[in-house]
């Protein structure tokens, strides 16, 4: 069997977590309640923000998790855990309860974008897999995003599969990109998964193949009159091969046949220059609905130059520095334990101390609000104990603590506020409908559009997010600090 044979991905996780499952059932724990926060430490690409993405693959993994008699097999052979804890396996179903926020939320650093409230032992076994999903797709979404805003207006779609890191990578991956905003994807069954609109034309091949390239832009042509985007940099792009696109289109046109979407692509060179002088010999002769696309190693910084330069460019297809994020190719959130039920059944907070500051944790269950601005503009994001606070009283003036200058005294009002995480999943189940690809995509346009500042979406030094707490959990937060140091 190889392991494109197995459905099953239970086993996907770190040797440590099933290692400290058994010890914590050993020791008749398993049952204790507990709570683990997802969160991560730093925009990528020095930016604003990033796009939580993976949580629809979070919740399939989660309801069928489980562990087949071949697994249990094989951890016995490992000679290192209990024979009632492989038993425990074998009948295991997670049954805990997640809260998260809507995929495709604007996400800022160190709040919690994900809590799993469970038994210990089923909280502790599901860390890796969350983490993979929540670092992998959120970075590309991000990455793609950071693209598609570069573009200014122009479509642009995954050209990404032989580059990402394996097929999972590809189709999650193309998934990824279009939560960040491409319009379509080259990978055939990310489009079949997802519904994401593929797109594709001809690579060099084809033209290579035939000998000579008329030959091969007229077959094209003839089989694809409605998609008929010719690659003109196969040999000479400015000499032989715009001109050769443009005595097609014109055959096209003289034989009464009017394409849909027709136009040429370019792969190599001076995408800037080409595409400039490309547009003026397809304008003059006649051909000024025809499209201009480009590719090539492109990535945020890339397009802008290009359309800073003049770049004549309709769409763009964009390959491995998006799928791989390759500017930045770590995301890094993390999985820490943030609050442990006591006897009573109450949930005590857990802090994670450490020299580097950044590193220490934000202990207990906590609620996140995101405040708006009479103009509906996002201001700060509030973190709260489990208890909350009353929307309206960030109408009225409610007190915050900022908590990089907590000597200022500031308040919000005249704001309005929106709880972001949501149950998701309760007692091991979903607790609503699946969101499309689609639908994610659109809030996260509309968050953009309407909710975050501009500032904040620039590529360079963008205004920083504001973290705030809630006064009560600010001083809850440096007890607890206190406290550890004696």
């Amino acid at each position: 069997m190889t392991i494109y044979d197995r459905s099953n991905i239970g086993m996907m996780m770190d040797l440590y977590e099933l290692t400290m499952a058994n010890g914590y059932f050993t020791q008749e724990q398993q049952a204790c309640r507990v709570a683990f926060d997802v969160f991560y430490r730093r925009n990528p690409d020095g930016g604003g923000f990033a796009i939580f993405a993976g949580l629809e693959q979070i919740l399939e993994y989660l309801e069928g998790l489980h562990f087949s008699a071949e697994d249990v097999e094989y951890l016995r052979s490992l000679n290192l855990f209990s024979a009632d804890f492989l038993d425990y396996l074998r009948d295991f179903r997670f049954t805990g309860d997640v809260y998260a926020f809507p995929e495709g939320t604007v996400m800022y650093p160190e709040e919690p974008i994900l809590t799993v409230v469970a038994d210990l032992v089923q909280a502790q076994i599901i860390e890796t897999e969350l983490l993979a999903q929540v670092n992998h797709q959120s970075l590309v979404a991000t990455k793609a995003q950071r693209v598609v805003r570069a573009a200014a207006g122009r479509p642009v779609s995954d050209f990404g599969a032989r580059r990402a890191h394996n097929n999972d990578a590809a189709i999650y991956g193309a998934r990824a990109c279009c939560i960040g905003g491409v319009s379509g994807t080259a990978t055939v069954s990310a489009g079949q998964a997802f519904d994401i609109p593929v797109s594709g034309t001809m690579a060099h091949s084809w033209v290579m193949y035939y000998g000579d390239e008329l030959t091969a832009f007229r077959r094209f042509a003839e089989v694809y009159p409605d998609n008929c985007i010719l690659l003109v940099d196969t040999y000479d792009v400015l000499r032989s091969g715009v001109p050769n696109a443009i005595k097609v289109f014109s055959e096209m046109r003289d034989a009464g046949i009017e394409s849909k979407s027709f136009g040429i692509r370019l792969d190599s060179g001076d995408l800037a220059y080409l595409s400039r002088e490309a547009r003026a010999m397809l304008d003059a002769a006649g051909f000024d609905r025809a499209k201009i696309v480009v590719s090539n190693s492109l990535d945020e910084y890339t397009i802008t130059s290009i359309l800073d330069q003049g770049g004549r460019i309709d769409a763009f297809g964009v390959g491995e520095r998006m799928i791989t994020a390759r500017s930045e190719p770590v995301f890094g959130a993390v999985y820490k334990l943030c609050a442990v039920a006591g006897p009573d059944g109450a949930f005590q907070p857990r802090i994670k101390i450490s020299e580097t500051v950044a590193k220490i944790t934000n202990p207990g269950l906590k609620k996140v609000y995101r405040v708006y601005n009479a103009d509906g503009k996002a201001v700060a994001d509030l973190i709260t104990g489990w208890e909350g606070i009353d929307p309206d009283a960030v109408r009225t003036g409610y007190r915050f603590v900022d908590p990089e200058r907590p000597w200022k005294k500031r308040e919000f009002r005249d704001c309005t506020a929106k709880e972001l995480q949501k149950h998701v999943l309760a007692n091991g189940r979903r607790t609503g409908p699946a969101a499309t690809v689609r639908d994610i995509a659109d809030y996260v346009r509309r968050q953009l559009k309407d909710e975050i500042w501009d500032e904040e979406q620039r590529f360079e030094y963008p205004h920083k997010h504001y973290i705030d707490m809630s006064p009560e959990y600010y001083a809850m937060k440096m007890r607890m600090l206190e406290e550890s140091h004696g």
